[in-house]
């Protein structure tokens, strides 16, 4: 299994999840939005360097020149809302990568249970593939196990990997358990949930803080 925990050493990816957190920045959306693209266009960075290559002649205006370049590309997928900002970071750099979404929620009910419920989901041909699914915050792993499960209805991916800005330790065990050959790309990692299962310390509601609060279901 392989997790990739991006501020471990330290770099601007620490002051940019310092930022997400903080609930007087918080208050900026447009730097919220900015502050995951980032951290998924460093991801995507770190991501590109496992990809399979080939090589290829390219012509200069001065002569022709053998290079390297991603044999396959990728296919970026989502979890809508909170996902798209994470998602167009990495779309940033992988900018020649297909791509697909899934709408799911999480529906909660009495004693603070609640189940996944998933509405929609488009994606194309993954089989042999790189897929990488953008999910901010990777709280149980619930949702994201089931769009992982849609998503491997449309192939085999050669890879997979999954992006989060932060993730709770028990998230990401249940996703080492779900899918053993996933590589995790985090921005960091929390050791608590609440009862309702949300990430502590964590950083609050990623689709509220980009977009606004949204209607209770």
């Amino acid at each position: 299994m392989h997790t990739v925990i991006l501020s471990e050493q330290f770099s601007l990816v620490n002051s940019w999840i310092n930022e997400l957190r903080n609930v007087e920045i918080q208050q900026d959306r447009m730097r919220f939005r900015r502050n995951m693209e980032r951290i998924g266009e460093i991801a995507a960075f770190e991501i590109s360097k496992s990809l399979e290559q080939e090589e290829i002649e390219i012509q200069t205006p001065l002569d022709k020149i053998k290079v390297k370049e991603i044999a396959v590309q990728p296919v970026i997928t989502t979890i809508l809302r909170a996902g798209v900002p994470l998602f167009e970071g990495i779309l940033n750099y992988f900018d020649k990568a297909d791509c697909g979404f899934v709408a799911a929620y999480r529906k909660h009910e009495a004693n603070d249970y609640f189940s996944i419920k998933q509405d929609y989901l488009t994606c194309p041909n993954i089989e042999g593939r790189p897929l990488i699914v953008a999910d901010p915050m990777l709280a149980t792993g619930a949702s994201l196990i089931e769009a992982i499960k849609d998503l491997l209805n449309n192939g085999n991916p050669s890879q997979l990997h999954i992006v989060s800005a932060i993730a709770s330790r028990q998230g990401v065990e249940t996703i080492r358990t779900a899918y053993p050959q996933a590589k995790i790309w985090l921005g960091a990692i929390d050791e608590d949930l609440t009862p309702k299962g949300y990430i502590t310390p964590g950083l609050g509601d990623a689709g509220d803080l980009s977009y606004g609060e949204k209607l209770q279901r």
